[in-house]
């Protein structure tokens, strides 16, 4: 019997809706099918995967594909848990077509075995963000407020920010609601600038979804317990545990999450003050590792976070727990890094802070925090004046005679200052079309110093991404989608044409488990088990990984990627490339090469790394 994909489109101009149907086989989830329709249809595309609802632990997350408007070409981004709820509407994509006339919610209600609900309904946008605790959440309390009784299960409600209509980076907000209450987990699809698309093309600032549909997900444990003890020797949920280890609690680190394993293990790698950690010598580096991480910055996350066992869910039954709180304030690493140590903050109050003001904008907090840190260190350095934000003091980007709490709030208070500035487009601070753009204008009028002082990836001629927080190469490679994990960021040095192999595999696989919807903390079984579960439910196994297979191709084929506009990316790989031989000992005759060839033409140098690592990937994803 044929499975069919259903997808709801919706015209957001009209509030005209209709369903199609597509045969899987034909295609595989939300990445395969997002891709056909957003190019079909200049869609922004909102689904699940075939496993959603399911007993497979991390199989609800939200997929959203679509033209990103800050890369400027296809993405992929994600949000933990609000599948669960999706699920409920009894489809498995929406696809979002034309633009409201006016900021609008739209609203999505399914009954039983009623015909679906639609409808899209202007709210007065301004004034929400500045109600209650502003932006993002006073817009998700409004929606709730406004359709939350006429569920007869809780919702779950997307939200953007202020951020989504200045800038290109406007991230989409969620959070679990529970008996009424919308809790403080937030979720976020924050890479890709997916808040700005559905408020600039479409005209929508939320989505309020929910309903009882009950369809025939996949839920017999005996079965898929039998097949983990073949594989395994373990039930699902006892691999499930094994395999969530670091984001629920590591006995290794005495801690958990990714904020407090990666800090408790980063040593040497930490990246501080605006990159500028990388020029410092491995003392200084594991000075601010060990005084001001290890003895404050964690210890205040352990002490608070960790001991009280303050720890949830992204709104789905999951043995991770990965959501780390205090309070109102999730700690998660990346953002609490760009926002933290990357900015000169390595005190909790102070990162709270800054973390907050983003959240509440409706920023992604990655893209934000790596903005925020390059213009104080223009500050610091005088080509930006204070006075051009609003302000009278410097912030201190500076290891000397740093004091941790003191400094921290100061530079959080700038950060705060800053991002305020991007908000509402005060005086250069426009960034409304593209932060490349600006900074190229002005580096034009100010120096090459200003694009030197960023460490970013380019696209097109104004695509951007600041990269994902790890002191490795692979972050900055010329992959077709980056910020997300869709390369290999280990710490190990691979030679740069392995390197592109090495990445293409992993966006392979990574495809893989957005395609199906799968949290990527359960892929130390996820990656080896979904194909085999996919060949017990649906008889297809080879199919669907040559059409995955396929479909990281396709998207290659679209690579637009510009080689480093910015110095300090070639400083970060020929800094990395040192380091491994002088502090980590590697002696390889490949690491030696390349680092003489660096020490000799460093444009030159990085210029060829750049392009050996575009061989290895475009030698792998190739369909023939």
């Amino acid at each position: 019997m044929d499975t069919y994909l259903k997808v709801l489109f919706i015209d957001a101009s009209t509030g005209f809706y209709r369903i199609n149907r597509y045969k899987v086989g034909e295609f595989f989830g939300p990445v395969d099918l997002g891709i056909f329709l957003s190019v079909k249809y200049q869609s922004t595309n909102i689904g699940v995967g075939l496993l959603a609802g399911s007993i497979f632990p991390g199989s609800n997350r939200l997929i959203f594909t679509g033209s990103s408007p800050c890369w400027r070409g296809f993405y992929i981004s994600s949000m933990g848990g609000a599948g669960l709820v999706f699920d409920n509407l009894g489809v498995n994509m929406i696809s979002i077509i034309g633009k409201s006339h006016t900021p609008s919610v739209l609203y999505l209600n399914r009954i039983h075995g009623e015909e679906i609900q639609v409808e899209v309904t202007t709210i007065d946008l301004h004034e929400t963000w500045k109600k209650g605790r502003g932006g993002v959440y006073s817009l998700m309390e409004e929606c709730l407020s406004r359709f939350g009784g006429n569920y007869n299960q809780d919702p779950r409600i997307l939200a953007v920010g202020p951020a989504a209509e200045s800038t290109d980076f406007g991230a989409v907000c969620s959070a679990p609601i529970q008996d009424g209450k919308i809790s403080f987990v937030d979720t976020w699809a924050g890479r890709g600038g997916f808040g700005t698309r559905l408020l600039r093309e479409h005209g929508i600032a939320a989505i309020s979804y929910g309903g009882t549909f009950i369809d025939d997900d996949f839920r017999d444990r005996k079965v898929v317990d039998q097949w983990f003890e073949d594989k395994y020797n373990k039930k699902l949920f006892a691999k499930d545990f094994d395999a969530t280890t670091k984001y629920r609690f590591d006995p290794k680190f005495e801690t958990g999450g990714t904020f407090g394993v990666n800090y408790a293990g980063i040593g040497g790698r930490i990246l501080a003050f605006n990159y500028k950690s990388i020029y410092m010598s491995e003392d200084d580096r594991l000075f601010i590792h060990k005084k001001f991480i290890i003895n404050h910055y964690l210890k205040q996350f352990n002490e608070e976070t960790i001991k009280p066992k303050s720890m949830r869910t992204c709104g789905e039954p999951c043995a991770a727990v990965c959501k780390k709180l205090k309070e109102h304030y999730k700690k998660d690493y990346e953002p609490y890094q760009t926002m933290g140590p990357l900015c000169g903050i390595f005190d909790q109050r102070a990162a709270e802070k800054l973390n907050q003001q983003a959240d509440t904008m409706g920023y992604d907090g990655i893209s934000a925090g790596g903005i925020v840190a390059g213009i104080m260190e223009l500050m610091a350095s005088g080509i930006i004046k204070p006075q051009e934000i609003g302000l009278s003091d410097l912030p201190v980007m500076s290891l000397d005679d740093f004091r941790i709490e003191t400094d921290s709030m100061h530079n959080a208070n700038i950060g705060v200052a800053i991002l305020d500035a991007i908000t509402q487009k005060k005086g250069m601070f426009n960034l409304e079309d593209s932060f490349r753009k600006f900074a190229r204008g002005l580096a034009r009028e100010r120096g090459k110093v200003v694009l030197d002082s960023f460490v970013f990836n380019a696209f097109a001629r104004k695509g951007w991404m600041v990269p994902n927080q790890y002191w490795t190469p692979g972050v900055l490679s010329p992959m077709p989608i980056m910020g997300k994990y869709y390369m290999n960021y280990g710490n190990e040095f691979l030679p740069p044409r392995e390197l592109g192999r090495k990445n293409a595999q992993r966006m392979t696989i990574e495809l893989m488990l957005d395609n199906l919807g799968i949290c990527r903390f359960h892929r130390n079984w996820a990656e080896e088990m979904l194909p085999e579960v996919f060949e017990n439910l649906y008889g297809m196994k080879e199919q669907f990984l040559r059409k995955n297979f396929m479909t990281a191709c396709r998207i290659n084929s679209r690579n637009s990627s510009i080689y480093w506009e910015s110095e300090r990316n070639i400083d970060f790989v020929a800094s990395f490339l040192n380091r491994k031989h002088d502090v980590e000992k590697d002696d390889s005759p490949e690491l030696k090469h390349w680092i003489d060839y660096f020490k000799k033409d460093k444009k030159e140098a990085g210029l060829e790394f750049w392009f050996e690592i575009q061989k290895g990937i475009h030698e792998s994803l190739k369909e023939f």
